[in-house]
C-alpha cells in the first residue's frame, strides 16, 4: 500500500512519488473516478523529454478525452506498458495503473501540492 501521505499531486489531478532523480507518475483516483472507465492511453516515448506543464499524452474514457500534463521536466525513463496493453488498469488501481517514470530534478518539485493542499483542491472527494 502506498502512503498517500507520501506523494506530491498537481491541480492536474497526478500524483507523483519521487525516489532521488526518478518520479514515477499517474493519476489519481479521483481523476480515474471522474473520467469513468478509461479505454485508451498514448504515453510519450521512452527516452523523449518532456516539460512541465506541456501536453505529453492522452486518455481516453467511455465519457470523454483527456490530454496527460507533464508534472515535472524530465526524461521519460520508463512507461507502463500493462496499462497500454490494458488501460483499466487506471481505473483499478491508481498506483499499479501508474503511467510513466521520469528523470527529473529533484529541485523542481517546488510548485507540487502536498496532500492536504491536493485534499482541499478536490473538495474533500482525493
Amino acid at each position: 500500500m502506498t502512503d498517500l501521505n507520501s506523494l506530491s499531486y498537481t491541480d492536474e489531478h497526478e500524483w507523483i512519488a519521487l525516489e532521488g532523480d526518478v518520479a514515477t507518475v499517474g493519476i489519481t483516483d479521483y481523476a480515474a473516478d471522474k473520467l469513468g472507465d478509461v479505454v485508451y492511453v498514448d504515453l510519450p516515448d521512452v527516452g523523449s523529454a518532456v516539460t512541465a506543464g506541456e501536453v505529453c499524452g492522452e486518455i481516453e474514457s467511455t465519457k470523454s478525452v483527456g490530454e496527460l500534463y507533464a508534472p515535472l521536466t524530465g526524461e521519460v525513463l520508463e512507461i507502463n506498458e500493462d496499462v497500454v496493453a490494458d488501460p483499466s488498469l487506471v481505473n483499478a488501481d491508481a498506483f499499479a495503473g501508474w503511467l510513466v517514470r521520469l528523470r527529473v530534478s529533484p529541485a523542481d518539485v517546488d510548485g507540487l501540492l502536498d496532500r492536504a493542499a491536493y485534499v482541499a483542491l478536490t473538495g474533500g472527494e482525493a
